[in-house]
């Protein structure tokens, strides 16, 4: 199927449905148990779409080795997957320079602190830049060392800027340096270590 009628076909089958998704979870955490929803009754309609899902999905192994399918950009995982509703998600953009970009607005769904980003989550998506820069740059791995420092509060509901970029390459040992800010201020930043090795993919 060419690449532009695919996208198409996922933008509104599966991309939509999972869009939808992460539009629901965001409106239950912010309607909460304050609002004047039938909670009751929207429980019940979205566990009829879970069960119509669940009796649609394939068997897992099939599902698992068709994720794994294709160039490496995968779709499902919880940083930038299009398909994963508890995704951001976030897109990226390359430099010159080689550092990669991403601007992403997170709602409470992602909430630690007060109107802040869980320190959890800016862990995800630093660990998933800092992986995306690597293949940017050509030499890839699996995370061995993630450091983080917390510089100030990540706000909620302002543009983030997630920036990445490899440092270093030494035999199997990569580093990989990366950020997140607000308004110009560095809120996280990270270094980390990789080792250039993949685990098989399912077959």
């Amino acid at each position: 199927m060419p690449m532009d009628l695919q996208a198409e076909r996922r933008a509104c089958g599966v991309d939509g449905a999972a869009a939808a998704a992460r539009r629901v979870i965001g409106a239950l955490v912010r309607a909460g148990d304050i609002s004047g929803a039938d909670m009751a009754g929207i429980a019940d309609r979205l566990n009829a779409v879970a069960d119509e899902l669940e009796a649609q999905a394939p068997p897992l192994r099939d599902r698992l080795v068709d994720m794994w399918r294709g160039d490496g950009n995968t779709r499902h995982d919880p940083a930038t997957g299009p398909e994963n509703p508890i995704a951001p998600p976030l897109a990226y953009a390359g430099r010159p320079d080689g550092t990669i970009e991403s601007t992403v607005t997170l709602d409470l769904p992602y909430q630690g602190p007060p109107s802040s980003v869980h320190g959890g989550v800016s862990a995800l998506m630093l660990d998933h830049t800092l992986g995306v820069a690597n293949g940017w740059a050509g030499t890839s791995g699996m995370t061995a060392e993630l450091t983080l420092r917390y510089h100030h509060l990540t706000p909620l509901f302002e543009p983030l800027t997630v920036t990445a970029r490899q440092v270093s390459v030494d035999g199997r040992k990569i580093r990989t340096t990366g950020a997140i800010s607000a308004n110009g201020r560095t809120c996280v930043s990270a270094e980390g270590l990789f080792i250039a090795k993949h685990p098989p993919r399912p077959r």
